[in-house]
C-alpha cells in the first residue's frame, strides 16, 4: 500500500483525554515522590499508609478510566468489525480486568 491508499491508523479511546490522564499521572508521580520524602525524614508509619492508599486510589481511577475508554471506543469499534475482532477486544479487556482485580 502506498501513503495514500494505507488504512487510517487506529486511534486510541483515551486520546480524547490523553492531557486529563497525563494531568493525573504526573500528580501520582508527585505523590509517588512525596511518599518518599515521608520514609526519609522517617514520617509516622499511619501517616505514610494514609498517602499510600490516596496514590492506589488514584491509580485505580486512571486505570478504570482507561479501561472505560477502551470499552467503549476499542472494544466497540472491534466488535463493529466483525465477531471474531470484537471477541479478541473482549478477551483482552477481561485479561486486563482481571489483572486490575488482583492488584
Amino acid at each position: 500500500m502506498d501513503d495514500q491508499t494505507a488504512a487510517p491508523a487506529h486511534q486510541h479511546g483515551y486520546l480524547s483525554h490523553k492531557d486529563d490522564y497525563l494531568k493525573r499521572l504526573r500528580r501520582i508521580e508527585g505523590q509517588a515522590r512525596g511518599l518518599q520524602r515521608m520514609v526519609e525524614e522517617e514520617q509516622y508509619c499511619i501517616d505514610i499508609l494514609t498517602q499510600v492508599s490516596a496514590m492506589t486510589k488514584a491509580l485505580q481511577a486512571v486505570s478504570l478510566g482507561l479501561l472505560e475508554e477502551h470499552m467503549n471506543h476499542c472494544v466497540v469499534d472491534a466488535a463493529r468489525a466483525g465477531d471474531e475482532e470484537g471477541r479478541v477486544k473482549v478477551d483482552e479487556a477481561m485479561a486486563a480486568i482481571t489483572r486490575l482485580v488482583k492488584s
